[in-house]
């Protein structure tokens, strides 16, 4: 069956490209192997991160292409050119149109900073997230890695983990701890048992094997 190929698709700083990295470091990407970085922007330190991890970087920028669609059209041709099997949405900053799920239908994860279905879909990203969870008042929060499909935030849940919000957190100090206690561990994970074939979706269900 083989490896795996990996792409991650950035917009920014990279620190969930960067746990990826981290933990194919120790081997803890079950056989999958990091082989492209795309990049909506060519200034992002994203492609820095892969360049000194040696993984091949590309530039495929949003203001290239006249739509959303005719960019996830030249993603996807790009994908499979490159032979990937599995797309990992890290901190990328626009939306995926059609094309892109119909080509990798259950095999794009992405991770959001909240316990989806709170504080996801439209607007949600970002810092503004962990504003909107502070503004509502809730205790507790966290991070959701899902797959993606045709609905903002919307696709089958693979891994959620609780993050607890304390007095006098800001909207900075709260995105880092979600960071680091769940975001950082949760998408090596997800993209492990990808990787090994241990999910199954179903519905809207995925079980882990």
């Amino acid at each position: 069956m083989g490896e795996k190929q990996i792409a991650v698709l950035v917009s920014g700083g990279g620190t969930n490209l960067q746990a990826l990295i981290d933990a194919q470091a120790r081997g803890g990407l079950g056989g999958g192997v990091l082989s492209a970085v795309i990049s909506s922007r060519a200034d992002a330190y994203a492609l820095e991160r892969a360049r000194l991890a040696g993984i091949p970087g590309y530039v495929v920028s949003r203001k290239d292409y006249p739509s959303n669609q005719a960019m996830t059209v030249a993603l996807v041709k790009k994908l499979k050119e490159l032979s990937i099997d599995l797309v990992v949405l890290a901190g990328f900053m626009h939306i995926l149109t059609g094309e892109m799920v119909a080509a990798y239908p259950n095999a794009i994860l992405n991770v959001h900073p909240a316990l989806i279905p709170s504080f996801c879909g439209k607007g949600a990203y970002g810092l503004h997230v962990h504003e909107q969870a502070l503004a509502y008042g809730v205790k507790v929060t966290g991070a959701t890695v899902h797959f993606v499909n045709e609905e903002a935030d919307g696709g089958p849940i693979v891994l959620q983990k609780a993050v607890d919000i304390l007095p006098g957190d800001t909207p900075e100090t709260l995105q880092r701890r979600v960071m680091e206690q769940a975001e950082w561990q949760l998408l090596p994970r997800a993209v492990s048992l990808f990787c090994q074939d241990r999910l199954r979706v179903e519905g809207r269900t995925v079980h882990i094997f």
